[in-house]
């Protein structure tokens, strides 16, 4: 008799079968991560040189101006990421 966790696994095998990636489709994913990784330490490390800046300065208004940036920043890279990541599994399942 097969658990719950069994037989939900196997409809959804169903509904969303799963694709077996080769090593090359596996180096391609991970390039894409580590290039957007990449990006945002880059765009941490400006940004945090600016928001120490403007602490210095004590332009507080700034700072919180500039610690938004930083959070949409990174947020709008990771969901770039994830998106060129599906557009590449996309392909791979053609």
């Amino acid at each position: 008799m097969k658990s719950a966790y069994e037989l939900a696994m196997e409809r959804l095998e169903k509904g969303a079968p799963s694709i077996a990636l080769t090593e090359e489709q596996k180096k391609q994913l991970a390039d894409v991560d580590s290039t957007y990784k990449a990006k945002i330490a880059e765009k941490q490390l400006f940004l945090r040189g600016e928001i120490e800046k403007a602490q210095g300065s004590g332009n507080f208004e700034e700072t919180e101006k500039i610690e938004k940036q930083l959070v949409a920043e990174i947020a709008r890279l990771r969901e770039d990421c994830e998106a060129k990541k599906e557009k590449l599994r996309a392909s791979f399942a053609t």
